[in-house]
């Protein structure tokens, strides 16, 4: 059997992308959607939610790229002044996995990160993190570790089969079946947590739209299968500078018009 999800992330970054999500509920296939607790609009998005009662949230943990919660003052090793993480995933990869200071800081953040959840008064249904940094072995290990503290069961594999990508015409590089390959790692450090079989919008990423959702859902194996979006209903400012060449409007109006 097949079982097809399709979900948003960064809940909360704008405005725009909390209407997205809310139109996209009401008005179409989005089943699930993660909040970024310390975006600019999540509160916004918290309010939507609570009037969303089908929609189902979950933590769209940010380490990377985005804002803190908890500031530069309490966060000096893996921050900068203004209080954001850096763009430099790789450079803050190596810091969390050799620097003793950045890896208590790294634990205080997530746990702030899933406090602030909790606090939001919304059921906590899944985790994932942005730019699925949870790939990051001492990145998943606390994560899972603290979600579990509070009532984490599900959690995003971002693990996206080859095979059916070379099917549907694109170019499969190693990296690409090195990354499919090192997500059994996250697998395993997930035991016990429900976790889809496939996802997919790692090669698409910003770029799901119709005709490509039409193209992958005939080949979507069976099992548990989730398709994530980047939806937004305008290119606000923030968009624009933070992901250039994002179709956040294309993937929306894909959300209202996909039939799986």
């Amino acid at each position: 059997m097949r079982e097809i999800i399709f979900s948003a992330d960064d809940f909360g970054l704008t405005e725009s992308v909390n209407e997205a999500v809310e139109r996209a509920h009401r008005e179409g296939v989005l089943g699930q959607a993660s909040l970024m607790v310390a975006a600019p609009a999540a509160e916004d998005a918290v309010r939507r939610a609570r009037m969303l009662p089908g929609l189902k949230v979950g933590l769209h943990l940010v380490l990377v790229d985005g804002d803190s919660l908890l500031g530069h003052a309490r966060l000096p090793h893996i921050t900068g002044p203004d209080g954001r993480f850096s763009t430099n995933q790789a450079a803050l990869g190596v810091r969390y996995f050799f620097s003793p200071a950045a890896r208590r800081e790294l634990r205080a953040e997530i746990e702030a990160q899933f406090a602030a959840f909790a606090d939001s008064g919304l059921d906590l249904h899944h985790a994932d993190a942005h730019k699925h940094f949870l790939l990051h072995p001492t990145i998943a290990r606390l994560m899972i570790e603290i979600g579990r503290r509070y009532g984490l069961k599900r959690l995003r594999v971002p693990a996206e089969p080859p095979a059916v990508m070379a099917a549907l015409g694109e170019r499969v590089t190693f990296g690409d079946r090195a990354l499919y390959g090192w997500t059994r790692l996250l697998r395993a450090q997930a035991r016990g947590l429900e976790v889809p079989d496939q996802v997919f919008g790692l090669k698409w990423s910003g770029h799901v739209t119709a005709e490509r959702i039409a193209r992958l859902l005939p080949l979507v194996p069976e099992g548990r299968t989730e398709i994530y979006t980047h939806p937004a209903t305008r290119r606000d400012e923030a968009l624009v500078r933070l992901m250039p060449d994002y179709e956040h409007v294309a993937e929306f109006e894909a959300l209202l018009h996909a039939r799986p």
